[in-house]
């Protein structure tokens, strides 16, 4: 009678060093962690890259052929605000080259975050009112919903925030250590088609390991200059440290809060004298520029000042200049600090804290570099999900079917009988199959 033999597979050893396991540790515990929060951050990050343009394909009718004459000024701005709703003051006007112009009113009620606000689409050029949107309280636009989720996950700002900050650290840590675990032992053929192709006709678990690796790889240089940049706006201690270290040695400074004389109210120019002045003053030094930014003071409030900054190329932020008047003296204030300083005169540090936003969201290198944005956090918003799908599988895999049972030397075998060699089978092999 035969006689079966239970053999018990004997343990490989690990051959990875420790360093290695920790790396493996971390990027696995870290990336469960923080995958779902990668996941929201890249996905309306790689939305919000091409707001601009969406919002222009979604509304034509703002589109303005540039003409050879003066646009509207900030006095006749708020007077059309003025007659449309006499309860709300205007906040702000984005002027863009081949634009309507866009102001935004507030009301006594529309305080804070989400305290609503009324949006007016006006032509430059006749004072034509294009289009009303009143949002009540909480109620945002589309954009305003995707930028709130990239930057606090929907969640309370206080509590959201420091999780999108904290979060993108730690991607940051997952994409150098998986740059770790990707980089071959041995550079070979075999090697080299694992970590620069996708082997697209091979099982679902091969496919998805390569979209994780492969993609992970080409995507990781910019993903970095994401993270690293997107890190700025929320880690106080990451984004002093980062200017000290590129300016060598300079301190970053506080924002600087400038204020009106409020001795001086009804001395010298109405509110509405001094707004044009001011518009008129900024518009002769930079004829050319391509957007302006003006911030109307609320003349309610004695100490608040006119501010207009200047974007003199479409889509890009870098080399913006700002200024700073008092409302009733129209006096220009000197500000301070790595803003104030103009682009062309600024350090490294200087520079590269301007470049901040144009870099994270591509537009430092024009549409191509904001498409190249889109891609990288598409394919990182994947990165989560691919991963999981490769951790699942390897823990919760089906066992291996029982091998067939190994018959002993016994009286009921054949004559003649003799065991069959065992045919060697190629680790890659073994691998692909998988």
């Amino acid at each position: 009678m035969a006689t079966v033999n239970k053999t018990i597979p004997a343990k490989k050893k690990n051959k990875d060093s420790l360093f290695n396991r920790i790396n493996k540790w971390l990027h696995l515990w870290l990336g469960l962690i923080s995958g779902v929060i990668v996941l929201i951050v890249c996905i309306t990050g790689c939305i919000w890259v091409f707001n601009e343009e969406i919002t222009g394909l979604l509304e034509p009718e703002t589109k303005i052929e540039k003409q050879d004459k003066p646009v509207i000024t900030p006095s006749q701005l708020s007077a059309i605000a003025f007659k449309l709703y006499p309860e709300k003051i205007p906040s702000y006007a984005q002027y863009q080259q081949g634009r309507a112009i866009s102001l935004n009113l507030r009301g006594k009620k529309d305080e804070g975050r989400r305290g609503g606000g009324t949006s007016l689409k006006i032509n430059p050029y006749t004072g034509e009112v294009i289009s009303k949107v009143v949002h009540k309280k909480g109620e945002v636009d589309f954009f305003r919903f995707i930028l709130n989720g990239h930057r606090f996950l929907w969640l309370p700002y206080a509590i959201g925030r420091p999780i999108v900050n904290y979060g993108t650290m730690i991607f940051v840590v997952l994409l150098i250590t998986g740059l770790i675990w990707w980089y071959p032992k041995k550079w070979n053929k075999s090697t080299r088609d694992k970590s620069f192709k996708i082997k697209w006709g091979a099982s679902f678990k091969r496919v998805n390991l390569d979209l994780h690796n492969v993609l992970g790889f080409y995507s990781l240089i910019f993903l970095l200059f994401i993270a690293l940049t997107g890190m700025v706006y929320g880690i106080k201690w990451y984004s002093e440290g980062l200017y000290w270290v590129t300016s060598g040695g300079d301190k970053l400074g506080d924002f600087q809060r400038l204020e009106s004389d409020s001795l001086a109210v009804g001395k010298f120019y109405t509110p509405q004298k001094a707004m044009d002045l001011a518009w008129q003053k900024v518009i002769r030094r930079h004829p050319k520029s391509q957007g302006f930014y003006y911030n109307f003071p609320d003349t309610s409030k004695a100490k608040a000042t006119i501010n207009i900054t200047v974007y003199p190329n479409t889509g890009q932020f870098y080399n913006n200049q700002g200024y700073t008047f008092d409302q009733h003296t129209l006096k220009e204030f000197k500000r301070e600090g790595v803003y104030a300083i103009a682009y062309e005169e600024a350090g490294f540090g200087g520079k590269l804290r301007k470049m901040n936003y144009d870099i994270h969201v591509g537009s430092i290198l024009g549409f191509p570099g904001k498409v190249m944005a889109f891609l990288a956090s598409l394919i990182g918003a994947s990165l989560p999900i691919t991963g999981f799908l490769i951790w699942y599988g390897r823990k919760f895999k089906k066992k291996d079917a029982k091998k067939a049972p190994v018959l002993t030397e016994g009286d009921n075998k054949p004559a003649g009988f003799k065991p069959r060699a065992k045919i060697p089978v190629k680790v890659e092999e073994v691998i692909e199959q998988d």
